[in-house]
């Protein structure tokens, strides 16, 4: 179970931090972004998918997650 370091750039875009590969990539989808409910399954730009147990309220970001692959 990866860490996954997830963070929102200045333009409001999501980025995540695999600590295991040094990989920083862009999200491309989460599956749940709304202020009572955030994280499910994401999947980043190189097409990985993840999974982080939905917390509500929505985290303040930067944050770590333990995920697990989707």
């Amino acid at each position: 179970m990866p860490n996954l370091i997830i963070s929102r750039e200045s333009s409001g875009a999501l980025q995540a931090y695999i600590a295991k590969k040094d990989l920083e990539l862009p999200i491309h989808s989460l599956q749940f972004d709304q202020q009572d409910q955030w994280g499910g399954e994401i999947e980043l730009s190189d097409g990985s998918k993840f999974y982080i147990e939905p917390v509500n309220p929505a985290p303040s970001l930067p944050k770590t997650f333990r995920a697990r692959r989707a």
